[in-house]
């Protein structure tokens, strides 16, 4: 096998590796590093590891922890440029430090990262203390892995992906807005783990009052994967009852609100709030939401929400990507799934994916960076 044939065998291993932690590594990016002996035949992987949950420790600390005094003269893949420094709050070696003791030659890198804790010096002081220093292998595919960590850092925002489920002739629910059921077990458990690979799931107060949903994951041994939930709630209209607030003590929900002291009266301590100002329509300011969670290290999020929210979400720019399902069942009449805002959106993006989940049609849209 040729030499750029194996980077990108070994890289694409190592991207596969990375998405396994998508949603679990906040605030930091899922990151994935493989220790590589290619003096072997086969070469053989010393070492590997994935971000650990909370973000510490780095992909390449554990990588290079496993392979031991063996990573001399090894190459190392890595899907994001190393960590040059670390802030103030953190103490002990970088990345690029920990690289340069252990005696790697040379380093194979998927992406770039725009943080001022790397931003090319990783790569730069690679290369001045002698190691050969590869980057940009597989580059477009690290770009989308880790699009929720460089929009953060260059655009103050997450990764989006809105989700929506919609009847055979493009209804979400009846006239009367009441909610159908439109998709069945094998799509409910493929939503799960779309779920499952966010930081936070962004729903709308309207949805929560009419359907009283938990918005959690509950695929088998993966009750510890549910994200933060987030509830857009202009006027604070939310109850304590409520299944998503009594369940808060085990999955946290950040309620965001332009009446923060109303809704602290209402809740009682029993979620968080924030205060977010209105935009001119007299609605949240979806720009400063998304910013907010951005702010606290939210680098991918998903709106599991009604037309009207996902619609305005589309229609505000923070759509990155759609996820539309679709049951096989007519409604003849109802509220249509699709506005006019990610209508617009899903004509100029691109199909990545299509599948049947049972009987309903899972299709993926993207918008190229």
């Amino acid at each position: 096998m040729s030499l750029p044939a194996r980077d990108e065998a070994f890289m694409r291993a190592a991207l596969a590796l990375a998405r396994r932690g998508l949603g679990r590594t906040a605030p930091n990016p899922s990151v994935a590093a493989l220790v590589v002996d290619p003096r072997r035949d086969p070469p053989v992987m010393l070492g590997r590891g994935v971000t650990a949950p909370g973000g510490r420790p780095h992909a390449e600390d554990l990588a290079l922890a496993q392979a031991g005094a063996a990573a001399r003269g090894a190459t190392l893949y890595v899907t994001l440029e190393p960590c040059a420094r670390r802030s103030a709050r953190w103490y002990g070696p970088s990345c690029t430090d920990l690289i340069l003791a252990s005696g790697i030659a040379r380093v194979v890198v998927a992406g770039a990262d725009p943080s001022p804790f790397a931003a090319g010096e990783g790569a730069a002081r690679l290369r001045a203390a002698g190691i050969a220093v590869v980057e940009g292998v597989l580059a477009e595919e690290a770009a989308r892995l880790n699009q929720g960590h460089c929009q953060r850092v260059r655009l103050n925002r997450p990764f989006t992906r809105i989700k929506l489920a919609m009847t055979a002739d493009g209804f979400a629910a009846t006239p009367d807005r009441r909610p159908l059921a439109i998709t069945g077990e094998a799509a409910r458990g493929h939503v799960h783990r779309l779920r499952a690979d966010v930081d936070a799931l962004v729903t709308g107060i309207g949805t929560v009052l009419a359907d009283d949903p938990l918005l959690d994951v509950r695929l088998p041994g993966m009750a510890e994967w549910s994200p933060l939930r987030v509830i857009l709630d202009t006027e604070a209209r939310i109850v304590a009852d409520l299944r998503i607030i009594r369940d808060a003590a085990r999955v946290p929900v950040l309620v965001l609100t332009a009446a923060p002291e109303r809704a602290a009266a209402t809740l009682a301590g029993a979620a968080e709030i924030a205060a977010v100002p209105r935009g001119a329509d007299g609605r949240l300011d979806l720009d400063a939401c998304f910013g907010l969670l951005a702010a606290r290290g939210i680098t991918r999020a998903m709106v599991e929400a009604g037309p009207t929210l996902a619609d305005a979400v589309a229609a505000a720019g923070h759509c990155d990507e759609c996820v539309r399902l679709t049951g096989p069942e007519a409604a003849g009449a109802g509220l249509a799934a699709t506005g006019p805002a990610l209508a617009a959106w899903l004509a100029g993006a691109e199909r990545i994916e299509a599948r049947f989940w049972g009987a309903d049609y899972a299709e993926t849209f993207v918008r190229r960076m």
